[in-house]
């Protein structure tokens, strides 16, 4: 989980290119989403999932998928937007199975896109094309 100097100065965005949604378990900030929307004219039309977290304890309950609702739903009512995309590591399949299962789509895998204490860990690139997702059924 990011840090709280992290999630106010995207909470607080007045250009309003930052939306951040929240799962509660009463007043206790169980699960997040954000989408961070692209300022310059030629990647306006694409919005990027950031943040996606739902905490251990409260997984397999529904939230990641409302949470993703949340974001896309948000997505396609907004003008002009065409595009989301988001990465998730490479290896995490339940993740993976819900984006897929949402519509979105991979696009390629970035090898050694991030040093943890393991070692690096590569990352899937995946993408929703807003359009046609509007226009089908999504498992949501």
């Amino acid at each position: 989980m990011e840090p709280d100097s992290w999630w106010r100065g995207r909470i607080v965005d007045p250009s309003g290119l930052t939306w951040v949604w929240g799962a509660f378990a009463g007043a206790e900030l169980v699960g997040t989403v954000a989408v961070e929307y692209a300022a310059k004219t030629k990647t306006r039309h694409k919005g990027l999932i950031v943040a996606m977290f739902v905490h251990e304890h409260f997984r397999g309950q529904g939230l990641a998928r409302k949470l993703m609702r949340a974001a896309i739903e948000h997505g396609m009512a907004r003008q002009g937007l065409r595009v989301l995309q988001l990465e998730v590591t490479q290896g995490n399949a339940p993740a993976e199975q819900l984006y897929q299962s949402l519509g979105f789509e991979t696009f390629g895998v970035e090898p050694m896109a991030v040093l943890t204490a393991n070692g690096y860990r590569s990352k899937v690139h995946m993408w929703l094309d807003l359009a046609l997702a509007k226009n089908q059924t999504l498992k949501l």
